[in-house]
């Protein structure tokens, strides 16, 4: 018996059905990664509110996905809610426990970013009339960005392998799809090693990208504001 197949590497390395997988994964990624800033930027704005009921709220809910295994969501969300009467497919559940966990984290990078700009220049935008949405568009966020992006970033990447754990409710995504393969060709290591070879591209492609953000935001901002952080 031979320790490695070769033949099988190649092929699979090229499979289309492990390409599609892969495109799955990047469509995941792309979808819980902005649901999941939006609902993260009102969590984050609930969280810094003054009425104690929404701040507390917003806590516990961070709390709450911040404390869980992501794992433990989507098996709640696809096989619990049903007992409730909700019943979701393998992708909305996905969709909505990544979304979900994914707003946690990124509520407190954008709190960080918008808490990070001086209290001097919201109060004197409100001293010549702004408005609150005119201060956080136009005072508070072009400021926070400098601190928000670099972490945002780097929850991308984290987020194309999280989306790995999908496969546990059978969601058809890059892992999923090559361990129905390993269960049909027996090929273990060879189709986790095309699995991983995937999940490598993707990462470092994300980071070229990431890299290419924050130069063009560092020009953007002045080079010395941005090292001075």
């Amino acid at each position: 018996m031979k320790a490695w197949n070769w033949q099988g590497f190649f092929e699979y390395l090229t499979n289309t059905y492990l390409f599609e997988g892969a495109l799955v994964t990047l469509g995941l990624t792309a979808f819980s990664m902005t649901a999941g800033l939006i609902l993260g930027f009102v969590i984050a704005v609930l969280r810094m509110s003054r009425f104690r009921v929404l701040s507390t709220a917003a806590s516990l809910y961070i709390w709450l996905f911040r404390g869980t295994p992501l794992l433990v969501q989507l098996i709640i969300i696809y096989t619990g809610l049903p007992q409730l009467g909700i019943k979701l497919s393998v992708i909305q559940s996905t969709l909505l426990g990544l979304a979900l966990c994914e707003a946690a984290y990124l509520s407190e990078i954008v709190r960080a970013g918008i808490t990070s700009v001086p209290r001097g220049q919201v109060n004197a935008a409100r001293a010549i009339g702004m408005r609150e949405t005119q201060i956080m568009r136009y005072v508070i966020m072009p400021q926070a960005l400098r601190l928000i992006i670099p972490p945002l970033g780097n929850s991308v990447n984290s987020v194309l392998k999280t989306t790995s754990i999908a496969s546990i409710i059978s969601m058809e995504e890059l892992l999923r799809r090559t361990q129905v393969l390993i269960q049909e060709k027996f090929l273990v290591l060879e189709l986790f090693v095309v699995a991983a070879i995937y999940y490598l591209i993707m990462t470092t492609a994300w980071e070229f990208v990431q890299r290419r953000i924050e130069a063009r935001l560092g020009k953007a901002y002045g080079q010395s504001a941005m090292t001075g952080l």
